[in-house]
């Protein structure tokens, strides 16, 4: 898993949504389809690349299978992030440098 997965995975909004849901707590593939417009495969479709990026793991308890946010998809995503935090700052001191300079 990358973060290339895991951007592409979020890029779809029905993934996005189902992954928000899951944010929430624990949930099988029925709750997760409450207000979404949304077939039966198609769900398994989504839960199948969320799951394949790493972003979220299943359970199974029997037929049951609960679906929740996997930690360490959300680790790799911060990791990335955390790259371009030191980053902006600095940047954003040198824009203000550099329009209080124009104002002058």
């Amino acid at each position: 898993m990358t973060e290339n997965d895991i951007f592409k995975a979020l890029a779809d909004p029905t993934r996005r949504a189902v992954f928000e849901k899951l944010a929430t707590g624990s949930m099988n593939a029925s709750s997760l389809r409450e207000g979404m417009d949304i077939s039966q495969p198609a769900m398994s479709q989504h839960l199948a690349v969320l799951r394949s990026a790493g972003l979220i793991r299943e359970q199974r308890q029997g037929r049951f299978v609960n679906y929740e946010v996997d930690p360490e998809g959300l680790a790799l995503i911060a990791q990335w992030l955390a790259k371009y935090r030191a980053y902006w700052p600095a940047r954003v001191d040198a824009l203000k440098t550099l329009l209080k300079d124009m104002d002058q």
